[in-house]
Parts: C-alpha cells; structure tokens; sequence
C-alpha cells in the first residue's frame, strides 16, 4: 500500500434514517454506502444506533457505517467505532457539501464543519483528523433556505446523481 494514502478502516455515510429522506441530498453518505455495499455483496446489520457492515476492497478490510441517529447526532456512532482498536486517522466519513457545486467531489483531509452538523457533531466526539469525501450538492440563494434544501430530494436527473455516485465509489477504491 502506498504510504502516502491514509489507512482507511471504517467509512461512515452520513444521512438520516426513514424512508421520507432516501434520496435527498443530506442522505448522499447513505447513497454513496449503499451503492459501494451493493458492489461488494453486503449485508447490513443494525447495531445499536447504526447500521453496520463489513467489506474487502484490494485485500483490505473496511466497515461501512451508517449512523441511525439522524445527522445532527451522528457522531454518537464513534465510540463504538474506536472501541474496536481504530484511531481517528482510519474514518473516511461521506458527506453532502454545501460550499461545493453540484457535481464536485473530492477527498480532503481533517479541516472544519463548515456548517455541517453531521461533521460538528463527528469532531465534538474525535477531533477533526479524518478523511473526507465532500460531495457537492451546492447551495441555494438564501441562508433561510438550506435546511428545506439539504432535505429536499435531488432534482438533477437520477441518472446524474448516480454517475456522481460511482465516481465516488472510484475515489474511495483509490485509497486502497
């Protein structure tokens, strides 16, 4: 493996449980795990305040999370996750990013919430130090605005959206 990659061992998704957020925009953690879990023949098992799976990706082991807890309190996911003998370094955690257009994603390494309480209330239980898949979904033109429009489903072409996601999952299988 090459020493410059970070050790990825976990990846969480970030998104709200329940059917009425499936396909919205906060719920692209979700979207972009269970596209990678379908790729790999997972099989999802709810564990106390998260769904939890188990997949190799180039001979490496690495556990999929999806927290159950909805966003504003996903990092309740972490000490369960650390408890296993994983440091911070190891999370890659797949998250909606507001401050990206649609269509940008990339892979960042520790840095601020921006906002975004998923990952505020990540760093409240770690630090900041992890791995970051951003996932562009841009922002609308009022402040007043981005909760209804975290919420609200995609309204670019499923297809698209998709696309985005296998893109994802590329950058993703490129850390191992």
């Amino acid at each position: 493996m090459n020493s410059n990659k970070p050790t990825i061992k976990v990846i969480i998704g970030l998104g709200n449980p329940g059917r009425q957020y499936q396909r919205t925009r906060h719920n692209i953690g979700f979207l972009v795990l269970d596209a990678l879990g379908d790729k790999y023949n997972a099989h999802w098992e709810a564990k106390k305040d998260m769904e939890v799976t188990e997949i190799v990706i180039n001979n490496e082991k690495v556990i999929l999370v999806k927290p159950q807890t909805f966003m504003n309190s996903s990092g309740r996911v972490i000490p369960s996750v650390l408890k296993q003998g994983l440091k911070v370094e190891n999370l890659l955690v797949v998250h909606d990013e507001l401050e990206k257009p649609f269509g940008k994603i990339d892979l960042k390494m520790g840095g601020s919430h921006r906002g975004h309480n998923g990952l505020r209330s990540i760093i409240e239980f770690c630090g900041a130090n992890f791995m970051r898949l951003r996932f562009g979904i841009g922002r609308p033109d009022s402040r007043e605005d981005v909760s209804d429009y975290v919420l609200s489903n995609f309204v670019e072409k499923r297809e698209e959206v998709d696309n985005l996601i296998d893109q994802s999952i590329v950058m993703i299988e490129s850390l191992f």
